[in-house]
């Protein structure tokens, strides 16, 4: 397994080594002595998959307080074009997002710990997503940014996004609580 940074701290890449013969392939999606060397003590306490058809935008969503969540993300079918906004107050890259494609060929994961508000957009027919999250799923402490917000503009990837009119409903960027403070490196 390959953990590397990115341009934003705290987004982690994770590569399994893949294991390919004549039956097909075998790896190790996540093992925890690897990934906490580089993340840190993480305990996930929920899995969640949805399935999704071409051309949807889920996001960009964030828990606040005891609920914030760290996730880590993968793809079992198809392809997403996954995306984290920073949004911890005082972070040289608050407002800045990183995307990478997540797909069930290339096994690629991303670690998105909280301070960051997390979406996808589905560039296949169809795809199962998958994510371990740190925290449970809170209602009363769900946040929601708005897909399109021009201050951060996110290429997604695609043309006639298909939302949800609760994603539709996301604050404007500019507007968030200062939830997340950057604590520095």
């Amino acid at each position: 397994m390959k953990i590397t940074t990115t341009p934003i701290q705290g987004l982690l890449i994770v590569e399994p080594k893949i294991f390919r013969d004549e039956r097909g392939y075998f790896f190790e999606a996540f093992r925890k002595d690897l990934f906490t060397a580089q993340a840190g003590a993480v305990e996930f306490v929920q899995d969640n998959i949805s399935r999704s058809v071409k051309n949807t935008i889920r996001g960009l969503h964030y828990q606040v307080g005891a609920c914030a969540q760290g996730k880590l993300c993968q793809v079992l079918r198809g392809a997403v074009l996954d995306v984290a906004v920073d949004i911890r107050f005082g972070s040289p890259t608050f407002g800045k997002y990183f995307s990478v494609e997540l797909s069930d060929e290339n096994h690629i994961q991303l670690w998105i710990p909280p301070g960051f508000a997390h979406g996808f957009s589905v560039l296949s027919d169809d795809v199962l997503f998958s994510y371990k999250c740190t925290a449970y799923y809170s209602k009363e402490h769900e946040r929601s940014i708005l897909f399109n917000d021009a201050a951060l503009q996110i290429d997604w990837r695609v043309s006639e996004p298909i939302v949800s009119p609760k994603d539709l409903q996301g604050k404007e960027f500019n507007s968030i609580d200062r939830d997340f403070v950057f604590a520095g490196a």
